[in-house]
């Protein structure tokens, strides 16, 4: 790609087009740290509903220095804002006839949008924090850091101290009291975009507990939850 036509889609993300996807992946193979290259290449993937658009993300806050900027800018407006809408939804709707599910369990992953990219809104800051938490072995994975005599020493002791903690004597007169501990969500955390998280990563019984809690939390979208409960219980089957 021409400086001159990246540093136009850079000033003007609005106006990237299908054909600018190749490019930027072969830009971002070959400088894996250019953070701004990686943001177009996975604008590119947001504008097609790309199926590879989720996975993208996770590589890409890998290699963000600072994700919370990231995480700002996927929310912005000119992240989240498509051109040509008419073109994508006719090719959408092209594409949908062409790739008819074939059986009930694939026709609910369509209804449930399984695979589709996951919209985060200026608010889930904490439903972005468990989507990458949830990913953190592939985030690992992704940038291997070799291991210096220094680091590797470093690591003996952090390894050492964290098995041998100092324990203090116990009070035989005095009663234990062991704390239960609560890892139920919490209900005011819980949206829609969370229960969407637990359906990508197959944790159906967390996406189950998710809609209870929101059919809970929004009474007037009931049925709506309660239909994705039956649906996800399909999968849980198959």
């Amino acid at each position: 790609m021409v400086k001159d036509n990246f540093l136009t889609l850079l000033n003007n993300p609005n106006i990237i087009q299908q054909e600018n996807t190749v490019e930027l992946k072969s830009i971002v193979k070959k400088h894996p740290y250019f953070q701004s290259a990686r943001i177009l290449f996975l604008k590119t993937l947001k504008d097609q509903e790309s199926f590879k658009y989720n996975n993208e993300l996770k590589v890409t806050a890998a290699y963000t220095a600072d994700r919370a900027v990231l995480f700002d800018y996927i929310t912005s407006k000119a992240f989240t804002e498509k051109v040509n809408d008419i073109t994508r939804e006719e090719n959408t709707t092209t594409q949908t006839k062409a790739n008819k599910p074939s059986t009930i369990v694939e026709q609910v992953k369509e209804e449930l949008h399984i695979g589709e990219p996951i919209s985060f809104t200026e608010n889930e800051t904490h439903s972005f924090n468990q989507w990458l938490q949830l990913s953190s072995s592939t985030l690992k994975k992704v940038i291997p850091v070799p291991e210096t005599e220094n680091t590797l020493q470093k690591n003996i002791i952090d390894r050492f101290i964290a098995i041998n903690p100092k324990i203090s004597r116990v009070n035989k007169s005095q009663p234990i009291q062991a704390k239960p501990v609560d890892t139920q969500q919490e209900p005011v955390l819980m949206t829609e975009t969370l229960a969407k998280i637990y359906l990508e990563q197959k944790k159906y019984d967390n996406a189950i507990k998710a809609y209870e809690i929101l059919s809970l939390k929004y009474p007037e979208k009931s049925g709506l939850f309660a239909d994705q409960i039956r649906k996800i219980k399909i999968l849980q089957k198959s």
